[in-house]
């Protein structure tokens, strides 16, 4: 089994910096929440971008396998939020092409290989531990 780590370093009140492979990202919550400053996307925001980014180029992906022209291609996720955590996630693909039923079953195919949607799906063991 591979693995991938993603490391925060926290800034203050509550603000981080995050490595991404390379890619340096800030993280924070609002200005309307005690000690958000607002200069990043907030953690659950970045959990639905994981989903719409992974499920784009799942589509993209599946797209490309059966040779289809595919224009116009945006994912969203949303998010539901009950207390602490989201009790649903709806993500809504829109294509200029293709349509109908065509963009179904890529929808289908990309469903099988989006990574980040299959691991929400069958959620994996999550230790804490400290260093």
């Amino acid at each position: 089994m591979a693995e991938r780590t993603v490391s925060a370093v926290w800034e203050e009140g509550l603000r981080c910096s995050v490595d991404a492979g390379g890619f340096p990202l800030t993280v924070d919550e609002p200005t309307s929440v005690a000690g958000g400053t607002g200069r990043g996307p907030q953690p659950t925001e970045l959990l639905l971008a994981s989903v719409s980014s992974c499920f784009t180029l799942a589509v993209a992906h599946s797209a490309a396998k059966r040779d289809i022209d595919l224009r116009g291609l945006c994912v969203d996720a949303t998010g539901t939020y009950d207390g602490p955590r989201f009790v649903a996630i709806r993500i809504t693909v829109h294509a200029d092409a293709p349509q109908g039923e065509e963009l179904t079953r890529l929808i289908t195919a990309a469903e099988r290989v989006c990574y980040v949607t299959n691991t929400l799906r069958l959620a994996p063991e999550i230790e804490i531990r400290s260093a």
